[in-house]
C-alpha cells in the first residue's frame, strides 16, 4: 500500500503562526507519547506508521520542503510541485512519481489522505482498510466518508446508496445551507474527507486521458499548463464505478483557531499568565516575551514574529480576507537544517537569528547584493569561506563580503546571529553552489 499525503495551504487561516513557508501543518501544538511538543504533520506520520507499513509520499510545494525535511528527515519520499495547481494535478505528478521515481507497480494500491486532521488511530485502520476493496477490483475508485455529527455547511456530502459500512455512491453534494445538510443526513450522507483510493494504473491512465500526459517527467515539465481543478471535479464526480467506506469516529477539521483551540495540548503555550476570570481562552506565545491575559472569555490569542492576533473564537474563522490585507515577509522559517528567524528589520540591514543542528549545514552560496556578518553565540563549528575552512566557537565572528562564497557546518547544535548588509537584501538574491563539504548542497 502506498499513501499520497497532501500538504498544502498557505496558513493564512492560522496566522500569524501559520504563512506560506510554515503551513498550519507545521505548527507544534500537540503532545506525543512522550509529552513532546509535536506538528500536524509529525502526528499524521506518527499514526500511519503505527498501524501500516504503507509506503508515504508526501506531495507539496517547494516552498515547504525544508520544513517536512526538518520534521521528518528523510522517512518519507517528497514530489515537489513546481507552482501550485490545485488537488488533481498534484495527485496525477505524485502517482506519476510513485511509478517512474519509486518504482510502483501498476496495480498497487494508492491511497490519498489530507495532512491535516485531527483524529485517532482508528481513522488511519479504515484508512488501512481501502486497500481490501482496491485489490477486489470490483470498483474504479473507492472513498471514506465521515459519518456527520452535525448539519454542516463546511463541507461537501457523498449520498450513498445504503446505510451499510460499505455502498456504493449514488451522488456528490456542494457545499450546502444548513437545512439541506439536515436533509442529506436524513439519507445516510457523509462528509467528503478527501480520502481516495484506486490501482495506480488507474489513475496513471486518467492523467493520460485528461491531460495526455503519463510520465513523470513531462509532467514536471509541463505542470504549469495543467489546468487548476480539484481531484473531486476531474476524477471523482465523474466516475460511475465507486463505493465508499463510512467512517463513525471522531474526526476535526483543524483549519480554523476555533478549532486548533479544542485540540491543542495545552491551553497556553510559551510565556502566558491568565488570571483567574479568563475562561475558555488558549494562548500561544512564540516571543520571547510576556503576555498577561484579564478576562479573557472564549478568546483565541496567538502571539508570533509575523503578528499578533486577538479574535473570538467564532470569529477566527472569518479571518482570512484580513489576514490577506497585512500579511508581510515570512519572520520564521524551518528549515532542513534548523530555523531561521527574523528578530530586526532595517532600511538597509536585517538581524537573524539561527539555529543549526549537530550534523547539519547550510547551503554553500553567495549573494550578490548584501554583506553578511555571523556571531556565535553557542555551539562548534565550521565556517567555509570561499573554500578555506575556519573553526568557530561560541563568540567568534566572521563575515562575508557580496560575491563570496560561505557556509557554516555545525559540529554541534549552534545558534547564530546573522546581519545581513546592503541596498537590496531579499531572498531571492541567493546563488547556490555543489559543495564537498558537509553534507553538500542543500535547499
Amino acid at each position: 500500500m502506498n499513501i499520497i499525503l497532501l500538504s498544502g495551504g498557505s496558513g493564512k487561516r492560522l496566522w500569524p503562526l501559520s504563512n506560506d513557508v510554515q503551513s498550519k501543518q507545521f505548527i507544534r501544538l500537540f503532545k506525543n507519547d512522550n509529552d513532546e511538543y509535536e506538528s500536524m504533520l509529525q502526528r499524521v506520520y506518527r499514526q500511519i506508521t503505527s498501524v501500516s507499513d504503507a509506503g508515504i509520499t508526501i506531495a507539496t510545494s517547494r516552498s515547504q520542503v525544508s520544513a517536512i525535511r526538518n520534521q521528518l528527515s528523510d522517512k518519507v519520499s517528497v514530489c515537489i510541485e513546481p507552482c501550485r495547481r490545485d488537488t488533481f494535478p498534484a495527485i496525477a505528478l505524485a502517482s506519476a512519481y510513485l511509478h517512474d521515481v519509486q518504482n510502483v507497480d501498476m496495480e498497487e494500491c494508492v491511497i490519498v489522505c489530507p495532512v491535516d486532521p485531527y483524529v485517532d488511530n482508528s481513522y488511519y485502520e479504515c484508512v488501512k482498510s481501502l486497500e481490501a476493496h482496491v485489490k477486489k477490483g470490483d470498483t474504479n475508485l473507492t472513498l471514506m466518508g465521515i459519518e456527520p455529527t452535525y448539519p454542516s455547511d463546511k463541507y461537501g456530502y457523498i449520498i450513498p446508496e445504503a446505510k451499510d459500512t460499505v455502498s456504493t455512491v449514488r451522488s456528490f453534494k456542494e457545499k450546502p445551507d444548513k437545512e439541506t445538510a439536515a436533509g442529506y443526513l436524513k439519507q445516510g450522507a457523509l462528509w467528503n474527507a478527501g480520502v481516495f483510493a484506486f490501482k495506480l494504473g488507474y489513475l496513471i491512465n486518467k492523467v493520460q486521458e485528461i491531460t495526455g500526459y503519463t510520465r513523470y517527467d513531462e509532467l514536471l515539465e509541463n505542470y504549469e499548463t495543467l489546468e487548476k481543478i480539484s481531484f473531486d471535479y476531474a476524477v471523482v464526480e465523474k466516475e460511475s464505478s465507486i463505493k465508499v467506506v463510512r467512517y463513525s469516529g471522531d474526526w476535526k477539521d483543524v483549519g480554523t483557531w476555533n478549532m486548533m483551540a479544542e485540540v491543542m495540548a495545552d491551553a497556553t503555550k510559551g510565556d502566558v499568565t491568565l488570571d483567574d476570570t479568563c475562561e475558555n481562552t488558549q494562548v500561544v506565545n512564540e516571543l520571547g516575551i510576556p503576555v498577561l491575559c484579564m478576562g479573557c472569555h472564549d478568546m483565541v490569542i496567538a502571539v508570533s514574529g509575523d503578528g499578533i492576533l486577538v479574535s473570538d473564537k467564532e470569529r477566527s474563522g472569518y479571518m482570512k480576507p484580513y489576514v490577506e490585507k497585512i500579511a508581510g515577509d515570512v519572520h520564521f522559517a524551518e528549515k532542513s537544517w534548523g530555523t531561521y528567524t527574523v528578530i530586526n528589520t532595517e532600511p538597509e540591514a536585517m538581524t537573524v537569528k539561527i539555529k543549526l543542528f549537530a550534523g547539519n549545514n547550510m547551503n554553500y552560496h553567495s549573494h550578490n547584493y548584501r554583506d553578511e556578518v555571523w556571531t556565535v553565540l553557542s555551539g562548534e563549528g565550521r565556517v567555509v569561506i570561499d573554500d578555506k575552512m575556519i573553526p568557530v566557537k561560541q563568540g567568534d565572528t566572521v563575515s562575508a563580503k557580496a560575491g563570496v562564497k560561505h557556509m557554516i557546518i555545525a559540529d554541534t547544535d549552534m545558534s547564530i546571529i546573522e546581519v545581513q548588509m546592503g541596498k537590496e537584501i531579499s531572498r531571492k538574491d541567493k546563488i547556490i553552489y555543489e559543495s564537498e563539504y558537509g553534507k553538500g548542497k542543500k535547499k
